[in-house]
């Protein structure tokens, strides 16, 4: 289990309900739910549904720029970093080139780059699929203090080769953020180009995505936005340096622009129908650039990101032919609760909007929270501290995120589903995250 704060990872997608008519949908309960994360600030970002390749609803919260001196209100034609969504551009772009004989799926990767372990064993569909066993190089400890400079292609490379595989390649399946770097220099060999002029010529001109692109330092003035954090106000979050994530986090877009990409790939405008099985075709839980996420009988298919403060989801029904793209940039609840919102909201399915509660504590209830738990369950250490009256986790090897006191000895960090219950009498707490408890003591 790994509190995951930052990152280009695979966000879950589960949704128990039933499905009726989406026609003439109720959007003015989708605003108050909008309305109502901004206004408790639980939310900043950007929504688009798309039903039949027409946007019926688009709508932005919050700003793209906040500091002291400026304020700039966010707009539908706002764009954010979408993170591990590029995956699936990368990954088009790979369909495209085995379409032409360039690459294919049992292609291995010593043509490229042998340095890589296991490269004369690692093929172009492994690391579409995740089954390559490449160490992701965003899960070392000290990847946070080098993510904000910039990085070349050689200096990936050498972080990336200097890594242990994970597994035996094709032996199972694990996310690795390093897979689709690699790719997405694969595909700048394989063409010649950079990969910010292939991501225009064969994706974005051709279907006319005129708000994507690979992304650079962010610039409000381009309506660009930054991305933040809320502890006791939204603060801007510090910024990945985008030669680094490449072709598995560096595409910048719109909620409308992203609809469109999908609805272009699944009619075929993109690659042929081959290519999209293959994509698609579920192993382990991972796909070829793209993933499933349930809902009641239905399939959704899409992917998600996130990258800095940025967070986002794109989903697409083919049978209903509905698309829905959520970015945000300051996320305090849950995307996927706001995306199951949305759909619930279209599907005109029992929906009540969240009520958000505050309790008060005051410092000296902190105090017998404060120290560093281990746990006999997970190898993870814990630190929590107390500043300017508010108290801070920290996972091993990971930032320090806010905690929000629900009520006597219970906090939350909404954002990724994390509930913690302290029992101060026996100096441990309760962690609970996506259906797991887990007990932590404190170390003496």
């Amino acid at each position: 289990m790994k509190i995951r704060i930052l990152s280009f990872a695979v966000l879950s997608l589960v949704l128990f309900t039933g499905i009726s008519s989406g026609q003439t949908f109720n959007s003015d309960k989708l605003d108050s739910l909008l309305s109502l994360l901004a206004e408790k600030n639980k939310a900043m970002g950007s929504l688009a549904i798309s039903e039949n390749g027409n946007i019926i609803y688009a709508r932005a919260i919050g700003y793209r720029l906040l500091n002291p001196q400026q304020k700039l209100p966010s707009d539908t034609k706002t764009k954010y970093r979408i993170g591990s969504i590029s995956k699936m551009f990368t990954a088009t772009l790979v369909f495209q080139l085995i379409e032409e004989d360039k690459l294919s799926l049992s292609t291995t990767l010593d043509q490229f780059f042998p340095s890589i372990p296991n490269a004369k064993s690692v093929t172009i569909g492994n690391m579409l699929n995740h089954r390559s066993g490449i160490h992701s190089f965003t899960n070392d400890s000290d990847y946070l203090k080098w993510m904000t400079e910039p990085r070349t292609h050689d200096e990936m490379i050498h972080i990336i080769s200097g890594s242990k595989p994970e597994f035996e390649p094709d032996s199972k399946a694990e996310y690795s953020n390093s897979n689709f770097v690699l790719l997405g220099y694969i595909v700048e060999k394989a063409c010649n180009k950079p990969y910010p002029e292939l991501l225009a010529e064969r994706i974005c001109s051709k279907i006319g995505l005129n708000d994507t692109y690979y992304g650079g330092k962010a610039d409000a003035g381009k309506n660009e936005s930054y991305s933040f954090s809320y502890v006791q106000g939204w603060e801007q979050q510090p910024e990945t340096d985008m030669s680094i994530p490449h072709g598995a986090g560096s595409v910048i877009s719109t909620p409308s622009d992203l609809v469109k990409f999908i609805e272009a790939l699944f009619a075929g405008r993109l690659i042929s129908q081959a290519s999209l099985d293959k994509m698609k075709t579920i192993t382990d839980g991972y796909g070829m650039g793209i993933f499933q996420f349930p809902f009641e009988d239905k399939k959704v298919y899409g992917h998600s990101g996130g990258i800095d403060g940025f967070s986002a989801l794109l989903c697409y029904l083919p049978d209903e032919n509905l698309s829905v793209a959520y970015c945000s940039n300051g996320a305090e609840y849950s995307i996927n609760d706001i995306m199951i919102g949305a759909l619930s909201i279209y599907f005109k399915l029992p929906y009540s909007l969240p009520v958000f509660t505050t309790y008060s504590v005051n410092q000296e209830d902190l105090d017998q929270y404060l120290g560093v738990y281990s746990s006999a369950q997970i190898p993870l250490k814990v630190t929590f501290t107390r500043n300017n009256g508010q108290l801070f986790a920290q996972a091993t090897g990971q930032p320090s995120f806010p905690l929000e006191p629900t009520k006597k000895d219970v906090f939350k960090f909404e954002k990724a589903g994390v509930v913690i219950t302290f029992s101060p009498e026996k100096h441990e707490f309760l962690l609970e995250q996506g259906g797991g408890k887990f007990t932590f003591t404190r170390d003496e």
